[in-house]
């Protein structure tokens, strides 16, 4: 039986969850706020076939923003990521889609992972910050915010992720 269906479930509510319960409520500075949630999107598995990917990526965001009373912001932003996330796939790990089937994020150098990661969690928040404020008076605002907000998110990305491969190679 294939176990990846309920791990990916898992996944999407857990990251729901964790994001609604805890990471809303912190507001360091008033700037910083952690979207982990988005990672569901870097862990989904790369197939030539987008309708999935892009439904649950609307499914998240629209989760989150019935949580956050957000207004679909949540929701453009990880649906755009989903939808551009081959087309950077392409760019940072050079590959075709013919590779999309036997492609597995954890086999490739941390370099190329990380750049995959931050180009996506930067685009995820400028899109979402941007749409929040929906003025270019606060353009400064957006950029600080995605900055901090970004590198919270790949911090706590990145740290989640180490944890959760070391538990799994004892």
């Amino acid at each position: 039986m294939n176990r990846k269906p309920f791990y990916l479930s898992f996944i999407f509510f857990s990251l729901i969850l964790l994001q609604v319960l805890i990471l809303n409520n912190i507001r360091f500075l008033g700037y910083v706020n952690p979207y982990i949630y988005i990672a569901f999107i870097f862990l989904f598995p790369f197939k030539k076939n987008r309708f999935p990917i892009l439904t649950l990526a609307f499914l998240l965001g629209l989760c989150i923003d019935s949580f956050s009373n957000s207004g679909g912001t949540h929701a453009f932003a990880t649906t755009f990521i989903a939808f551009i996330r081959p087309y950077v796939f392409r760019i940072v790990f050079q590959k075709t889609e013919v590779d999309f089937e036997f492609f597995k994020l954890k086999q490739e150098s941390f370099g190329k992972v990380f750049n995959f990661t931050v180009i996506l969690t930067f685009i995820h928040h400028f899109i979402l910050f941007s749409l929040v404020n929906f003025s270019f008076h606060n353009f400064f605002d957006v950029i600080t915010r995605m900055f901090l907000s970004g590198i919270f998110t790949l911090i706590l990305y990145f740290l989640g992720n180490f944890i959760l491969s070391r538990k799994q190679e004892s």
